[in-house]
């Protein structure tokens, strides 16, 4: 399928190599977003893409077309940066259009495109402005909207909404997503921010240590991790993790008076393995050895932040409300079928 491909690809800083090897495919169409820790290399790779950043090794192909080496302004990419890079001189329709008129488009055809990446943007009444007297989500959308007049074939997002408050990121990730459905365009974003990646994504590609470690739609990376790392960063609050061995075709633990059936033929005698438990997965109970030690009250939801008896801490997602400040004892269920099993020392899923 025609789209972004990457074969191989590298990135040395002399003797540096922060992207190994990397193979992905983004289709036609299709809203990817890599996501991982800082450093993680996600920014390289999208500046690579972009031609920002020159490829050590390896090929990257544009609608099957090989642009590896070629220049920034030939790949037919368009990108949008955490910081908004407007001319302050400029009116609104001025900044949108700038690049186009830079290039010698047409006045007429200027106008037209400025008009109609206005209307889907909703900044219609705005035109006439300057960045001073906008917003911060007002001038993220105008940034979006001077890459949407270049008819790209791909768009670049490079963490866009981290300058923006809470109330604001929730408002610009609903337009990007809007903004994706309308126009049907291949886009590649690049977010720390794994609430975003879950929310707008059709394709995750998680990323550490400028290797991918897994891709996939967001409820499958949700629901069937291949490794430790994918489980702990996908999902919000992150997964608990406890330690535990294969004993006796049982898996036993510290951190709970009860065993789990050792299911899977990797759970082999003997094994030191870390379990997985979902918040959403554990059930408060009455009484038990669980100390409470904090309640975050979020209205209709409450994480409730537990020790173990075995000194491990473990967040529980509940409706219950608590008290803030914690104190007391619970118990806790689950249901075995919900837990997840990893290799102790390597991190990996055993399946």
């Amino acid at each position: 399928m025609s789209g972004v491909q990457l074969s191989r690809v590298t990135k040395d800083f002399g003797p540096v190599r922060v992207i190994h090897g990397v193979d992905l495919q983004v289709d036609q169409g299709e809203f990817c977003v890599f996501v991982g820790p800082s450093g993680c290399g996600k920014s390289t790779l999208l500046r690579m893409i972009a031609g920002l950043e020159e490829t050590s090794a390896g090929e990257i192909r544009i609608e099957a077309q090989d642009v590896t080496h070629a220049d920034p302004a030939d790949r037919g990419v368009a990108m949008v940066f955490q910081t908004y890079a407007l001319y302050p001189h400029m009116t609104v329709a001025q900044n949108m259009g700038f690049g186009l008129k830079m290039n010698g488009h047409p006045k007429a055809q200027i106008a037209a495109k400025v008009a109609e990446a206005a209307r889907i943007l909703k900044l219609d009444p705005l035109l006439d402005r300057k960045p001073a007297n906008l917003s911060g989500g007002q001038r993220q959308r105008v940034a979006i909207g001077r890459a949407i007049v270049r008819g790209p074939k791909v768009f670049l997002f490079d963490e866009p909404l981290s300058n923006l408050d809470a109330e604001l990121r929730v408002e610009m990730r609903a337009e990007i997503a809007r903004l994706h459905r309308e126009l049907g365009a291949t886009m590649i974003y690049v977010t720390h921010d794994q609430v975003e990646a879950m929310t707008m994504a059709d394709k995750i590609v998680v990323l550490r240590a400028g290797r991918i470690e897994q891709v996939g739609s967001p409820m499958r990376l949700y629901d069937d991790p291949d490794n430790r790392f994918v489980a702990g960063f996908i999902g919000s609050p992150a997964m608990n993790f406890v330690a535990g061995r294969v004993q006796g075709g049982q898996v036993v633990t510290g951190a709970f008076d009860a065993t789990l059936p050792a299911t899977s033929p990797a759970l082999t005698e003997g094994r030191a393995v870390e379990i997985g438990l979902r918040p959403d997965a554990l059930t408060l109970t009455a009484d038990g050895p669980f100390r409470v030690e904090l309640a975050e009250n979020l209205g209709g939801t409450t994480f409730a932040h537990l020790r173990a008896p075995s000194g491990e801490k473990l967040i529980v997602q509940t409706g219950q409300r608590l008290d803030p400040a914690g104190g007391g004892s619970v118990g806790l269920t689950f249901d075995p079928a919900h837990a997840f099993y990893f290799d102790a020392q390597t991190g990996q899923r055993l399946r």
